[in-house]
């Protein structure tokens, strides 16, 4: 079967999924935080589907959607639109976010 990478529409669904796994906390922390889904560029392996869906910031790291590997993962930007670096994790949102969440609640700046 051929890779073909996730549409917007597809990419919203499975956010709204798993929005319900966030406590009230991380839930208003996400809602900071999150942007409309936007394609970012990627230079390594983010040509084949146009780059990856960005859906958060915070500071100068950006949130993304790796659809490749099918999980998100967090990388620095230096330029709005481009993530500098690639990574190969299937990062859970729900997890991610708890995690940012609790640094921040510990005075943790992760940015």
């Amino acid at each position: 079967m051929e890779w073909k990478p996730i549409t917007y529409e597809t990419l919203i669904k499975h956010i709204e999924l798993l929005e319900y796994l966030f406590s009230e906390e991380q839930k208003s922390f996400w809602n900071f935080i999150k942007i409309k889904p936007e394609k970012w560029t990627e230079a390594t392996m983010g040509k084949e589907g146009n780059g990856f869906w960005a859906v958060a910031l915070f500071g100068h790291r950006v949130l993304y959607y790796n659809d490749i590997e099918e999980g998100f993962n967090i990388s620095t930007y230096r330029k709005y639109g481009v993530i500098d670096e690639y990574y190969a994790g299937q990062g859970e949102l729900d997890k991610l976010i708890g995690g940012l969440f609790d640094e921040i609640k510990r005075g943790v700046l992760p940015w």
